[in-house]
């Protein structure tokens, strides 16, 4: 198994991942995600992948083939009271599901950690569905820890 940074090649099996990851928020959200979409189109995933402050990794096995994806966006924080700081924001990581359970979410979240210690960012953050507790479970043994929570209201 190993992690590298995505390439055009990759485009058709991220975007199986994408509806994927997609298919498992309709299962909880059906209210805001559409079966069988994609977060983007295949254009839009061509731009993101030419773009370095949009890092996309992926893990594949021995045979080339893609097991999981990591996205990843550079954000800056400023202002009169916070303290400025640089974060890489994990966007997502899918892991195929035939592939789960075999390490291979933990190496893309490894090689993301180690990507942005090296590139200086100060931490990184995530968003995590609630109706995805395999998730949360998935980040907190990583060494996440909650630091905010957002809320709704249906009206």
């Amino acid at each position: 198994m190993q992690v590298r940074r995505a390439n055009e090649k990759d485009i058709s099996a991220i975007m199986g991942l994408l509806k994927q990851v997609n298919n498992v928020h309709n299962a909880g959200r059906a209210d805001l995600f559409i079966k069988d979409k994609t977060k983007y189109t295949e254009d839009e995933l061509a731009e993101i992948l030419k773009d370095d402050r949009s890092p996309v990794f992926v893990c594949e096995d021995e045979t080339g083939a893609i097991l999981g994806h990591g996205f990843c966006v550079y954000e800056h924080a400023s202002g009169n009271n916070i303290v400025e700081r640089d974060t890489l924001y994990i966007d997502d990581i899918c892991v195929s599901e035939n592939a789960r359970r075999q390490g291979v979410g933990e190496a893309l979240y490894r090689h993301i950690k180690a990507f942005a210690k090296d590139e200086g960012f100060y931490n990184l953050t995530l968003n995590v569905w609630s109706l995805n507790k395999g998730a949360a479970k998935f980040y907190e043994k990583m060494g996440l820890k909650p630091y905010k929570v957002g809320m709704e209201e249906i009206l």
